[in-house]
Parts: structure tokens; sequence; C-alpha cells
């Protein structure tokens, strides 16, 4: 039933991107994934595409099309940080994180939204963070973009919740990444004293949320914000 389905995850090359490009391969999609550089997982089409760069992401888009067909799953998951307090933030620190995981969905999305609605079906996937609507010292900018994807897909599912089109948001706490490995084992500790799960999720943990998502069975929930962090942003 999914296998004349396209997905298009941005960022699909490492982390939760990946994953996620993994799992919706499984569930039989054809799958492509953006990537600035490096490849998304064996058996999906990597385009090359820059989210801060329309004519790039349209280029990657057609692509796609010509390759597999026209895409009705869109993941929008390519996200950059650049943490600091407020008081030393720059506005470039501001301007590019808001331009990449914000500016970067709207281009993104704003590029399959003809198809989508061609198509009388569709499904948008944004990937946020705990941290939007929790907040968190250092990530003014970050956190700041990814509350916005909230906006973004309560907007969205205004104007093409009728033509069956669903647009939601995955909100990830801590998850088993390179970065989290890379962190001392006390700040670890720290970090998982807080979380009433007692660990960090695994990136498959968070695929699985998108997978439903995407399915059939997901047709009457949208403007939805779901939180995949193990309890830590409860009621947030």
């Amino acid at each position: 039933m999914s296998n004349d389905r396209v997905a298009l995850v941005t960022g699909g090359n490492r982390g939760i991107g990946r994953a996620i490009a993994e799992r919706l391969l499984r569930d039989g999609y054809r799958v492509a994934v953006t990537a600035r550089s490096g490849e998304g997982p064996e058996g999906t089409l990597t385009v090359r595409a820059d989210v801060t760069d329309s004519a790039s992401l349209d280029a990657a888009f057609t692509e796609v099309e010509q390759e597999l067909g026209p895409v009705t799953i869109v993941v929008a998951n390519a996200g950059i940080t650049k943490d600091t307090l407020l008081l030393r933030m720059t506005e470039d620190d501001f301007d590019s994180v808001i331009a990449t995981n914000l500016g970067g969905t709207f281009r993104v999305v704003k590029r399959a939204t003809k198809g989508l609605v061609r198509a009388k079906w569709g499904r948008v996937i944004l990937i946020s963070s705990v941290v939007g609507l929790y907040g968190s010292a250092g990530q003014i900018n970050y956190s700041s973009s990814k509350a916005a994807l909230v906006g973004f897909a309560r907007s969205l599912t205004r104007e093409l919740g009728g033509r069956g089109v669903t647009a939601n948001v995955v909100a990830p706490g801590f998850i088993e990444t390179d970065m989290t490995a890379a962190l001392p084992e006390e700040t670890q500790a720290q970090y998982k004293s807080s979380i009433p799960a007692g660990r960090f999720a695994t990136t498959d943990e968070v695929a699985g949320v998108v997978s439903w998502l995407a399915s059939d069975d997901a047709a009457y929930v949208s403007g939805a914000v779901i939180p995949v962090d193990g309890g830590l942003g409860m009621g947030h």
C-alpha cells in the first residue's frame, strides 16, 4: 500500500534523521534524504541540499520527483545549534540557527505543498525538541526556533487540514547520539536523574513515532505535539 508513497527526510545522513530514513524504508516507502555532506542509509536516494538555500532545495526536490515520484511525506529534521548565553549570543548566532531550523522548515514544506495538495494526501512531520517548550539556558536561539515549529504545524493544519494533509510536531528529549555519548559521565548522570524514565532515548524510538504519524493510522491526528522524552517535559 505504502510503496508508491515517497518520503523526504532533511538531514537524513546521521543521528535522528538517519534513523527515521531507515525506519521509513523498512515501512516500505520510497525514501530520499537531503544532506550537505555524507550519504543517507543504503536503499535511500541522497540528494545534496542546503535548507537555507531555496534554489538548492528546489533542485533537490526536482531530482527526487524525477527518480522516485512526488513527495507526500515530508520530515523536516535538519537543524543546527550555536549554544551560548544570551549576553554573549551574537546576531549571527541567533540568525543562522533561525534560518536553518525555522527558515529551512519553511522552505522545505513550501516546496512540497503543491504536490501534497495535488495528491490530496500528505504528512508533514516537524522534528522539534523538548527545549522548544521547556526552555534551556544557553539555547535561546535553538529553543525559539523549535518552539516556532508548533505554530507552524498548527497554522498549516488550518490551511491544509481539509485536503487530507496532516502536520504534526515530534519533540524528542535527550537522545543517545554521538553528541550525548561525548558528555562526561557525571553530566550524563545528572541529565538522567531529571528524566522520569531514567535513561536517554534511542534514535529508533523517535523514528517509531514518526513512522506512526506517517501512516494511515494517524490520519485524524494533526496539529499535535508528541513528546518522545521519557517524561522530561510533562505539561510543557
